[in-house]
């Protein structure tokens, strides 16, 4: 389900400026505060009250001639394979809005119908400014003007909870494919509730009841009418709706073929279709006799036509009531229709005198370090929640780092151990990158809520990414502790306590950073088995560019910028300098200075002697091996 909504402060269409409707509001708000002195910015709370419309309707969405079409890709064809029709391939043009118009005031719930492939959910994301500018012929306006702002708290959060009949369900997990969680009713009215709860003037629905029974489908329509009735407008699309969900419903669009066929109230049904010429059975459902007749004109060729153009006759004709005219203009101004909205307790009050007066209106609800922490809150909840993700990284952290304990069990000091720690430091911090990659399914469940949030400007998109990598430092010192104390004594790596602080800060470096970069991939790539794919290859790449299997200095020169990027590289060479960054340790002693050398096959006696004879002449002992 898509839910998209428009906020209180309004962008006209012609040369008015922010701050000059920032003035409006400001105005309106002097109207009830009688002079008083102006109150600093803050949220009012909002109840669901099922008060009556007034009505002069505030706020009137018009929309107005929208046309919107696509363009239809090249067909591909072969010379010598028999195509059906004789037909050249060629791109085309696809019409999925024509000339739509219509009106949604507030208090009511307007419902747009039609068959799969009629453009229902292309006139909601017409409507909610998601198609764009350049594509989207029309206009539509907001009591003449064009719509977007943020609002409300706790206390609001808990009545939203109450309205929406979800507290016996407030402290359990919403859940997915893999952990049974709120029904399916519950669900839809929890994802209705995430963007009503800055109390917008315009809703927008995509298939609110798709998938419902018929008492949970009427519930979440229910729903949705005192949200209307609370001051606001409701525009779903809704695909074959019951006998009880049309009583709710105060305005019809039908569609077929992007084109307008019925525009007007459920009422006035019965008289449209039978001046059509097809009248509407006693005991039948309106809309199902409706979208049944328009199933079979649209299987005629220009069936449809002809009830397209009586629907623009009668719409000339003004046969229906006069309240459900196209005005394409609201009652009252803009600047009357807030000054309504704040005396029902809606709306952000207390602009002030400023004279930068758009700075009045934030573009964020709270600041950076609550953004924070509530994050933070939401992520140590869902960790909570799902303990076996980190029970399994810690179990692979310690496995792993068992198998290195054991099989670079104490190395020695001789040329043959240098070499086996070159090895044990390039696998152990690769993996700790590697480990990182069970991040990308954990954060892609989380990356839809993340765009739509951000979107919404619920948070910044820094204080999401900032939260997460603090609130990941706790776990990641677990692993780190865990896989140094493993490795760093049993492999009898250099350094002593310092030492094994410095291996451990490096370990837990890695870890950070694989996090992060992890997390990074898994933004620009959606797919998970696509993200594993690319993660486990770009770390095999960081890996070869490390230092450990080419240097540096031999490495080629249109190759070397990777070098640089490689996340390898950085712990890897630190915990080289750690390890043999004492210039009086030996690692080539004893008659293992001739390995892999011209003298290798030389008896061990005449070695002995040719290392005393050095000794002699060095003034140093360099016998002292093993033999």
């Amino acid at each position: 389900m898509e839910l998209q909504k428009y906020h209180r402060t309004s962008e006209p269409s012609v040369s008015i400026t922010l701050s000059e409707l920032i003035k409006r509001v400001e105005d309106a708000q002097s109207d009830h505060s009688n002079g008083s002195t102006p109150i600093r910015h803050h949220a009012l709370e909002l109840g669901y009250a099922c008060s009556s419309v007034s009505p002069s309707n505030p706020f009137v969405l018009s929309f107005n001639n929208l046309s919107y079409s696509v363009k239809v890709g090249q067909k591909l064809t072969f010379p010598f394979c028999g195509n059906d029709s004789d037909d050249s391939p060629e791109t085309g043009i696809k019409v999925l809005l024509n000339d739509i118009s219509g009106e949604a005031r507030e208090g009511e719930i307007m419902a747009v119908l039609g068959a799969s492939g009629s453009g229902k959910s292309t006139l909601i994301d017409a409507l909610a400014d998601r198609i764009s500018k350049e594509s989207l012929k029309g206009s539509v306006s907001l009591n003449g003007f064009h719509a977007p702002s943020p609002s409300p708290k706790k206390a609001r959060v808990e009545a939203l909870i109450d309205q929406l009949g979800l507290r016996s369900a407030a402290k359990t997990v919403i859940g997915d494919e893999g952990h049974r969680g709120v029904s399916g009713g519950e669900r839809r009215r929890v994802s209705i509730g995430i963007d009503i709860v800055h109390d917008p003037i315009l809703l927008f629905l995509d298939e609110p009841t798709s998938g419902l029974d018929s008492t949970s489908a009427f519930m979440v329509v229910k729903v949705l009418q005192r949200i209307a009735r609370s001051g606001s407008i409701v525009i779903m699309s809704i695909h074959q709706p019951s006998y009880r969900i049309l009583s709710l419903l105060d305005r019809l669009i039908f569609l077929s073929h992007g084109q307008t066929v019925y525009a007007g109230p459920p009422g006035s049904l019965p008289e449209f279709f039978a001046e059509f010429g097809h009248p509407i059975p006693e005991n039948e459902n309106r809309t199902e006799f409706a979208l049944d007749l328009i199933r079979e004109l649209e299987e005629i060729p220009d069936g449809t036509r002809t009830l397209v153009e009586f629907n623009r006759s009668w719409q000339a004709q003004g046969k229906k009531n006069p309240r459900n005219r196209i005005s394409n203009s609201s009652n009252l101004s803009l600047k009357d229709a807030i000054s309504a909205s704040i005396s029902k307790g809606k709306l952000v009050s207390g602009a002030t005198n400023d004279s930068n007066l758009s700075s009045s209106v934030p573009t964020f609800a709270n600041p950076f370090w609550i953004e924070m922490l509530v994050i933070a809150k939401r992520s140590l909840t869902n960790s909570r929640r799902m303990p076996e993700l980190f029970g399994i990284r810690f179990g692979a952290v310690f496995i792993t780092g068992v198998i290195l304990a054991t099989i670079f069990w104490h190395l020695d000091n001789s040329p043959r151990g240098a070499q086996e720690r070159l090895g044990f430091f390039a696998f152990a911090m690769s993996t700790t990158y590697y480990t990182c990659a069970e991040s990308i399914p954990a954060f892609l469940q989380e990356r839809y809520i993340f765009m739509r949030e951000t979107a919404y400007n619920a948070y910044r998109r820094s204080s999401y990414v900032l939260a997460h990598s603090l609130i990941s430092i706790p776990s990641l010192i677990i692993l780190s502790i865990a896989f140094a104390a493993t490795t760093y004594w049993t492999v009898g790596l250099a350094g002593g306590a310092s030492g094994f602080f410095f291996f451990f800060f490096t370990i837990l470096s890695a870890f950070w950073a694989g996090s992060s970069f992890v997390t990074f991939l898994s933004g620009i790539v959606s797919h998970v088995m696509l993200g594993f794919t690319i993660v486990v290859a770009i770390l095999a790449y960081f890996l070869l560019f490390s230092g450990f299997f080419i240097s540096r200095d031999r490495i080629p020169p249109y190759w070397i910028w990777f070098h640089y990027l490689s996340l390898v590289k950085y712990p890897y060479e630190g915990a080289l300098q750690n390890e043999f960054q004492d210039p009086t340790k030996c690692f080539v002693r004893g008659v293992q200075m001739f390995d892999n050398t011209p003298l290798s096959a030389v008896p061990v006696a005449l070695k002995l002697k040719l290392l005393q004879s050095l000794s002699n002449t060095l003034g140093r002992n360099v016998t002292a091996a093993l033999v």
